[in-house]
């Protein structure tokens, strides 16, 4: 008998253990424009378009990430291709619970005794029902616990600031909903602002500029690979007499048509943005405490998401504040590496950004 019991707890313990091993830690990066997840203990394994094809009869979910991206603007009108997060914030939930869902699994095996512990970035700006949503659409996707940490919080533990320092640095994240910049000391958020003007505004307004300067409507792909190609956010030397043939639908008569676009108008498009963008980064000065400020003078400003990439950027801020302006070294990873770091290190999520797991 005892042998047996021997052999039995053996066994469960063998059990238990096998679905130790099994549960995985993730963090993710649920981007307006991308989703990228890291997975504790092999870095970023996902990295995908925040695309969602659905079929409007049936409400199916056809294609997700790269294969729904491609369907954008192509598909007939029974086949919606949508983003189901607008502006950094979830706008349809179902379709961002299947997307999340789909993304969890193609990351990790998800089980019912293997519910991965997430941490999931979200806006500083959020509201209280968008928390709950992103908690909730999480949950939805097989997660057993959720804690939420502030983008720009995230950005920073990524790009290697000494957060946890008693000495301020400043963090600029744009990403393709929003722009986080925060201030940061002694591991928390001193000052931090969200805007809503990101790359995806960016594009709209390229496409805008385009539109009434030349008469031709861009599709929302084609403005964003006019900004990727010849979009910069400060007059440089290489870019001068730089253009591009850009092929669109004429807003007259409806016929397909290919124009020239120079470098110098795309600048010019997205100054409006771009000056928002900077006011935001002001805001957060203006209110920061004047011994944090003499930090920047030093630490300066540190720019990470997809925006980071703008060409120019960086002398654009630094004209504009007089503060050192430097882009990460990998600054599309940022945000996602900054949720992993809280999972491999144990390193401090703010309080304001995680809810107590005990409240009803």
């Amino acid at each position: 008998m005892s042998t047996a019991r021997s052999n039995f707890m053996a066994g469960l313990s063998a059990l238990f253990s096998l679905f130790s091993t099994s549960v995985k830690d993730i963090g993710i990066d649920l981007g307006t424009a991308n989703t990228l997840v890291y997975v504790r203990g092999r870095g970023i394994v996902l990295r995908e378009p925040s695309v969602v094809a659905v079929d409007e009869h049936t409400d199916e979910v056809l294609a997700v990430g790269k294969q729904a991206k491609e369907m954008l603007g192509r598909t007939p009108e029974s086949i919606t291709a949508v983003r189901p997060l607008k502006d950094g914030v979830i706008a349809d939930f179902e379709v961002t619970a299947a997307m999340l869902k789909y993304f969890v699994r193609k990351s990790i095996s998800v089980g019912t005794f293997s519910r991965p512990h997430i941490v999931i970035c979200i806006p500083s700006g959020v509201t209280e029902v968008e928390r709950r949503a992103v908690e909730d659409a999480a949950k939805q996707a097989g997660a057993g616990r959720v804690d939420l940490i502030l983008e720009p919080m995230a950005a920073a533990l990524g790009a290697g600031l000494p957060v946890d320092k008693p000495k301020g640095c400043m963090v600029l994240d744009i990403g393709g909903g929003t722009s986080e910049v925060a201030v940061i000391s002694y591991g928390d958020p001193i000052v931090a602002e969200s805007v809503r003007v990101a790359g995806d505004r960016f594009d709209e307004a390229i496409a805008a500029y385009i539109r009434k300067k030349h008469g031709v409507i861009l599709g929302e792909r084609t403005a964003e690979e006019v900004k990727l190609q010849i979009g910069s956010a400060y007059p440089l030397e290489n870019m001068q007499d730089v253009t591009m043939d850009v092929r669109g639908r004429s807003a007259a008569n409806g016929q397909p048509v290919t124009i020239t676009v120079a470098a110098d108008d795309v600048r010019e498009a997205m100054l409006q943005p771009l000056k928002s963008v900077f006011e935001a980064i002001h805001r957060v000065l203006v209110q920061t405490p004047p011994e944090l400020s003499a930090d920047l003078l030093e630490t300066g400003i540190t720019l990470t998401g997809g925006g980071a990439l703008l060409r120019g950027l960086d002398r654009f801020l630094h004209e504009a504040t007089g503060l050192p302006v430097r882009v990460a070294e990998n600054p599309l990873d940022c945000v996602a590496e900054g949720a992993g770091r809280t999972l491999e290190g144990g390193a401090y999520i703010p309080a304001n950004a995680r809810r107590d797991r005990e409240e009803v």
